[in-house]
């Protein structure tokens, strides 16, 4: 199911039928001495998580998928791994449906959103291990179906195209995370990803709401930093924010299914 790009430049993948999460067997491969550049995908999950381990149902047929990363940058460097992956799950989507931005458009700092709607979410956690740094991303995408009686819109990739299906999408995800990544770790890598992410982002100069420990804060959405930070100009002045959950208008946009 891998791309053929991803295939040549070494990735490997794995499938299970079912598993707890997909990003535990990431962290057990890792724990086992794998590599990297390995995907996991499973066909459906028991105790998959998103941010701030939020549990989220796993139904078959939309795509549970971790990615395992041995020593792909420096710690600190880290966090644009999110953006590369975005811009590489949006390549893919606009792939398998036709859509295009605006309809099809990333709302920081890691869902895709079809019309407004979200339809998936990534998940990014890095881990030290015997003085190793490596990263796994996971990857939930609602293909077949979308949850019902969430707090915000939610979308599948069927609705929008009829032929989406996981196997699709994950050959055209891992070759435009080859690419996008590729691209990433040339020097000064991260300013087109960055760029290229802008002008696929949802709400960019629009107000909005971030939820953040010490309470909402809201403003009009600036653009990203040059380390990938959002820039919000607030009554107070501008505000540089590491992570948060965004609104637009009154209803949550937070959180979605990952591996």
């Amino acid at each position: 199911m891998l791309g053929e790009g991803a295939r040549a430049a070494g990735y490997r993948l794995i499938v299970r039928d079912e598993v707890a999460s997909t990003m535990e067997e990431a962290r057990r491969a890792l724990g086992d001495g794998d590599p990297g550049r390995l995907w996991i995908v499973a066909k459906s999950q028991n105790a998959g998580r998103g941010r701030h381990g939020r549990h989220w149902g796993s139904p078959p047929g939309n795509l549970y998928a971790s990615l395992l990363l041995a020593t792909p940058c420096e710690p600190a460097l880290a966090p644009q791994l999110g953006f590369v992956a975005g811009l590489a799950l949006h390549d893919a989507a606009a792939a398998v449906t036709g859509l295009s931005y605006p309809a099809l458009a990333l709302k920081w700092p890691n869902d895709l959103l079809i019309g407004g709607a979200k339809t998936s979410g990534l998940l990014l956690e890095g881990e030290n291990r015997a003085g190793r740094f490596s990263v796994v991303i996971g990857f939930g995408v609602n293909v077949a179906s979308a949850p019902e009686g969430t707090p915000y819109p939610a979308a599948h990739l069927s609705a929008h195209a009829a032929e989406a299906t996981v196997e699709r999408l994950l050959a055209a995800l891992s070759d435009a995370w080859h690419q996008r990544f590729s691209a990433w770790s040339l020097p000064g890598g991260f300013g087109p990803i960055r760029a290229a992410w802008l002008e696929r982002a949802a709400y960019l100069g629009e107000t909005i709401t971030m939820r953040l420990p010490e309470g909402p804060v809201s403003g009009r959405f600036l653009g990203l930093d040059a380390s990938g930070r959002l820039e919000l100009e607030t009554e107070a002045g501008r505000r540089l924010i590491d992570a948060g959950d965004l609104y637009f208008g009154t209803a949550p946009m937070s959180g979605a299914p990952t591996g």
